[in-house]
């Protein structure tokens, strides 16, 4: 156990239901990989088109050297991300849903923590605005978040211009670090009521939120918790297994 867990006070899954549904929240906003489910769905969406043939071999060839140069450090965050999304560049959008529909429903259904979902739909029904921001891709995120009842009008994730039906290379957005919490400004919430997120690369948005609620934080989080003192819940589903993502 790492100094920052023993500082870090850890709420039961009844008690972080309660300081939710006690907060009297009006906007909620989520990240989506490691806090609404398991996993790193951008990573694992590229892989899985690529063994689909979904973009060229030396595409292929390419993005892999450079995730591999991002795993040691030599290419940022924020580069990475934008640089998933760009692969497909070309292709008719329509193919990129209709592939993201299914990558989710076979890899990501699966892994949503239960306690979130219930959290969620218990937020939906009372009518509080619901929000996704994610360096993900926007159409596996848009997807993802669907059964939570986000629409794609509050997603705000990794993206480019689409023109004539086709995708294109230009970025619009990558919302990660501080990319997020600017992301959220834009959009008219440079003060959302409660924000939850996994990883150091949630912080800032964590940081602006009258409520941060840290779920299945990754290590660098939890440092940044106790320097904060703030609390976080681990869903029973992510008990013992690495919190973090790649880049995290």
């Amino acid at each position: 156990m790492t100094q920052a867990q023993i500082e870090v006070p850890r709420w039961s899954a009844k008690e972080f239901e309660q300081q939710v549904l006690e907060s009297g929240l009006r906007v909620a906003v989520f990240d989506c990989d490691g806090t609404l489910w398991s996993g790193d769905s951008g990573y694992g969406f590229m892989v899985w088109s690529i063994e689909h043939g979904l973009v060229s071999r030396s595409t292929s060839d390419w993005i892999d050297s450079r995730h591999r140069a991002y795993r040691e450090g030599n290419v940022s965050e924020l580069d990475i991300c934008g640089e998933m999304v760009q692969i497909y560049a070309g292709l008719r959008e329509q193919e990129l849903r209709a592939a993201a529909a299914r990558y989710v429903s076979e890899h990501v259904r699966g892994r949503v923590f239960a306690e979130m979902a219930g959290l969620v739909e218990q937020l939906r029904s009372r009518g509080v605005e619901l929000w996704a921001v994610s360096s993900t891709n926007k159409w596996v995120v848009a997807e993802g978040v669907r059964p939570f009842g986000i629409p794609e009008e509050r997603v705000l994730a990794a993206e480019v211009k689409v023109a004539g039906g086709h995708i294109t290379g230009e970025l619009l957005d990558v919302p990660t670090d501080g990319g997020k919490a600017a992301a959220l400004t834009r959009v008219g919430l440079s003060r959302p009521d409660a924000v939850f997120g996994n990883s150091i690369h949630d912080l800032a948005m964590l940081e602006v939120a009258a409520r941060p609620f840290l779920v299945n934080p990754s290590p660098a989080l939890l440092e940044a918790a106790a320097r904060h003192g703030w609390s976080y819940f681990r869903p029973a589903a992510a008990d013992g297994i690495d919190a973090a993502v790649d880049g995290e």
